[in-house]
């Protein structure tokens, strides 16, 4: 069968916005309109907020969720998922530009951007062209969990000397907490209650009324405070000049390319990680789950097009999304009203909104960042796993001490090393039979009257073996046989689901061993994949199906058969 999760088959197919409008009710018109224009009031504010996290202009966010937001509306599959920049990839975005053009001036920032989300665009789409929508499951939600925990931190530090009115010469985590600390005393205390006052208004809008623009109202504020009160004269600073009108066309500098490459893979990465988490957590009965190929090649090509009109990466966000979905999205159509709005926005509005204090935007980065870090999410891992709670905090403390880069690189790692952990060890269980029942069931303190069978060693292996814990397997299984000198060990191996060649020849060593001290090898429940593997070793004539049984029922009543026969050769010879 092939697969439909890259467009190449029917029209349909070629332009998911088809799939959508086939089906689109007249009903919806409404709810959608309604649901776009709350969640631009939603999307712009942060946007902008974030184009200041990455270090760049205000304007820069709007373009942001202008671009991309259109792409994605034609050619994305998840019916709600609004698309803009996020605080994970704003703070990604800025740790590659200090990179590649440390200091440089506003045109030098706009090619390097569109440099950087051209590679992102292009990594994205070269994924969806290979198939690789699996690769967002190489990090585990543990890692996830830490890795955006420790973004939280990183965010709050950069942006709270904005919020206090402070300049600080940005380095490491422990420079940045020394400045910040002994820059207290410099604070501005007009530009302090600015974004304590924002603050203030977002918390209690979010808490009072969740459903209402909390962004838009706070940043509403800033303007009319300055405008009003000309917060100016106290010291508080303000956005300035925004140019009003469509974006230029901005050309990338293929020399770049080697300095924004590695950290576009990881931009990339985190973008459809974050794409294809809104858009399945949204997902209502009736409509088509995000298909992640698809999604890839949609924020993909956003990306590659946001490029030349100077966009900064983008990919799906969490509380937009939940916001249009909240407010009764049904379609796309809800993304291309929020596209229309920002385009207004910078047709109409940028005068106003150079107006806006950086205390508020500072504000609203941190209200909505500090979100990233859930305590409650921590706990939640520490109660099921205490190993992968310090993956957690492992990918945290990578993120915090090494850079957002390099974080990336530590929750990858810690992710396949995890994966790597977990599949070396798999537990190998010692079986007994519930009384007065065919269910046979590990051994445990909590059914001390399971049934036993003296001479017969049942042992359950889960998970696929191969060289890589196929020797860890045979250290577990040592032990056992050696303690308590059974006639028969039989592997129930209905969970295992592949055995490697390496595993195969170690099975057959074991088996050979076993056979000279008197110990039989049985195989039982093999799956058909693992009985063919074994049928086509040596090991497979060796034990002939007389050795390979169905399922523990059938090497049961075998095991007795094999009593009854030894107790009638022992009368026979007394």
């Amino acid at each position: 069968m092939r697969d439909q999760s890259l467009p190449h088959h029917s029209p349909g197919s070629r332009l998911p916005v088809l799939d959508w409008l086939r089906d689109y009710q007249k009903s919806w018109i409404k709810p959608d309109v309604i649901a776009g224009v709350t969640a631009a009031a939603v999307v712009l504010p942060k946007a902008m907020a974030y184009a200041t996290v990455a270090g760049l202009p205000v304007q820069v966010g709007l373009y942001t969720a202008f671009v991309p937001m259109v792409i994605y509306a034609l050619f994305g599959t998840s019916r709600p998922l609004s698309v803009s920049t996020s605080a994970t990839l704003a703070i990604l975005t800025a740790a590659a530009l200090g990179q590649a053009v440390p200091g440089g001036g506003a045109a030098q920032l706009a090619i390097a951007t569109a440099t950087l989300t051209l590679l992102v665009g292009f990594i994205l789409v070269l994924a969806a062209l290979f198939r690789l929508g699996f690769v967002a499951n190489f990090i585990s939600e543990p890692v996830l969990t830490g890795f955006k925990g420790g973004i939280a931190i990183v965010i709050v530090l950069d942006q709270l000397p904005k919020l206090i009115g402070l300049h600080v010469v940005k380095g490491s985590f422990f420079h940045n907490v020394y400045a910040l600390m002994t820059g207290l005393p410099h604070a501005s205390v007009a530009t302090v209650i600015v974004g304590v006052t924002t603050i203030a208004i977002l918390v209690a809008l979010e808490h009072f009324y969740p459903k209402s623009p909390a962004p838009l109202i706070a940043v509403a504020c800033g303007i009319a405070g300055v405008s009003l009160l000309g917060l100016q004269r106290f010291g508080v600073g303000v956005v300035g000049h925004i140019p009003r009108g469509l974006p230029s066309i901005v050309m990338p500098d293929l020399s770049l390319i080697e300095a924004l490459w590695p950290a576009a893979m990881g931009i990339a990465l985190m973008s459809f990680t974050e794409t294809i988490a809104s858009g399945r957590a949204f997902v209502q009965s009736g409509e088509p789950v995000p298909l992640p190929n698809r999604e890839l090649f949609a924020t993909g090509l956003g990306n590659a097009a946001g490029a030349f009109l100077g966009s900064m990466p983008a990919g799906g966000g969490t509380t937009q999304t939940a916001v249009n979905r909240l407010v009764g999205a049904h379609s796309q159509l809800a993304e291309l009203v929020t596209a229309a709005v920002t385009l207004g926005t910078m047709l109409l509005l940028a005068p106003l909104i150079g107006l806006m204090p950086h205390a508020t935007l500072a504000a609203v980065v941190i209200v909505y960042s500090i979100g990233l870090l859930k305590p409650a999410d921590f706990r939640a891992i520490l109660a099921v796993r205490r190993t992968e709670f310090v993956w957690a905090l492992v990918s945290l403390a990578g993120v915090v001490l090494l850079g957002t880069l390099n974080g990336i690189l530590v929750a990858i790692l810690v992710s396949l090393v995890t994966l790597a952990y977990q599949v070396s060890d798999p537990p190998v269980y010692v079986l007994r039979r519930k009384p007065g029942t065919n269910v046979f069931r590990p051994v445990s303190d909590q059914h001390p009257d399971d049934e036993e069978f003296p001479g017969l060693l049942l042992l359950r292996p889960e998970g696929r073996i191969f060289f890589v814990n196929a020797s860890n397997i045979g250290h577990k299984i040592t032990p056992l046989v050696e303690r308590l000198r059974p006639q028969v060990v039989a592997l129930d191996m209905r969970a295992v689901f592949d055995l490697e060649y390496t595993a195969m020849k170690m099975l057959t060593e074991a088996e050979k061993k076993y056979r000279e001290q008197g110990i039989a090898v049985w195989l039982v429940g093999l799956s058909p994949e693992v009985f063919a593997v074994v049928e086509k070793a040596p090991l497979g004539k060796i034990l002939g199906h007389e050795r390979m049984f169905l399922n523990l029922e059938q090497a049961l009543a075998a095991w007795h058969g094999l009593q009854r026969k030894q107790g009638a050769l022992g009368s026979v010879e007394t």
